[in-house]
């Protein structure tokens, strides 16, 4: 059992208090992806988890027991890190066994689990070579292989794909969800600030923001139903478009939802950005900001077009003057 249960915690640094009052329940087995934007406290929380980081007040338990005042080694986890923090005077296969060699773990089982480890993130052909002579990709599936090999409860990621460049994060990502797939029962907890892998990777995704819990929920529930003016801003790329109302209250609408052509709303195109499969128009509609529209590739208006434009009633979202959402 690898559940995760998070009561009332609060991580103060002297006078600066980081984490304020957080509740989270991680079910056994779960992909739990933490997000928000830098400074929100989502590698702090992970690093308290961990064992890293020593929480201020509040309960901690992992697989139901209390680890407050357990320490890091003591808490069946496995932490892989961004900076991949691989020994260099070491072969892979020396890598992946060195934590079990300092257990003094059989030299078969370590034999067995190391080739197991290397077939899963498909790292056979590189066991005798050393991290110098891997890509930064490779050397960060070795890293999560040498994790593997410690067959923990519990799985930690702090951001381990920001180093890489985006084609490398695309191929590392796409083993991390093949690694889930292969570990059903092992609990896995991931800070990121990419959208895509969270939106890819997560059964739930957690949103913080300073230093609180804004909203969990599973990567449809936040994008489809955001509860606050700020999740609805966050989860999305491009963000949602917002319109302010005089009585305070927001309405929210995708760029998706967006339909060029006809209907009662008018504006200006002031700008379009063409991606290949996407193309987005930015619409002049007198606001402080410019109205972003998803298009085809067969649509492409031109700068300076007058545009009417419409969405559908129940693709809305409104929020009230406090930013929660309403109905």
């Amino acid at each position: 059992m690898s559940d995760i249960k998070v009561t009332n915690l609060r991580k103060n640094y002297g006078a600066v208090e980081v984490l304020k009052g957080i509740d989270l329940d991680i079910k056994s087995g779960e992909f739990v992806i933490f997000v928000g934007p830098s400074g929100c406290g989502k590698s702090t929380l992970l690093r308290c988890i961990s064992g890293l980081e020593r929480i201020s007040s509040g309960t901690l338990e992992i697989g139901g027991r209390v680890v407050n005042n357990l320490p890091a080694s003591k808490r069946g986890i496995a932490m892989v890190f961004q900076s991949y923090a691989l020994y260099p005077h070491m072969s892979v296969r020396e890598n992946m066994a060195y934590s079990m060699k300092l257990r003094r773990a059989p030299k078969a089982e370590i034999e067995t689990r190391v080739a197991e480890a290397a077939r899963k993130l498909q790292l056979e052909p590189y066991l005798d070579r050393y991290p110098r002579e891997l890509s930064g990709g490779q050397r960060q599936r070795v890293a999560i292989g040498r994790a593997i090999v410690r067959d923990p409860q519990v799985f930690l990621f702090d951001e381990p794909l920001s180093n890489l460049d985006a084609a490398l994060r695309v191929a590392t990502r796409l083993e991390i969800a093949k690694l889930k797939q292969s570990l059903p029962q092992t609990t896995m907890v991931y800070v990121t600030h990419d959208q895509v892998e969270a939106m890819t990777l997560a059964d739930r995704i957690v949103v913080l923001n300073g230093g609180r819990v804004e909203q969990v929920g599973t990567p449809e529930e936040l994008y489809e139903r955001p509860q606050s003016l700020f999740v609805a801003g966050f989860i999305g790329s491009p963000k949602m478009n917002f319109v302010k109302a005089d009585d305070g209250t927001t309405t929210g609408i995708r760029p998706e939802d967006i339909v060029l052509g006809s209907g009662p709303h008018q504006g200006k195109v002031a700008y379009v950005e063409y991606l290949g499969a996407d193309i987005y128009a930015f619409i002049d509609i007198g606001a402080d900001e410019l109205l972003t529209v998803r298009l085809s590739r067969t649509e492409m208006p031109n700068v300076g077009d007058d545009v009417s434009y419409n969405y559908p009633a129940d693709r809305v979202h409104r929020f009230d003057a406090d930013g929660r959402r309403i109905g």
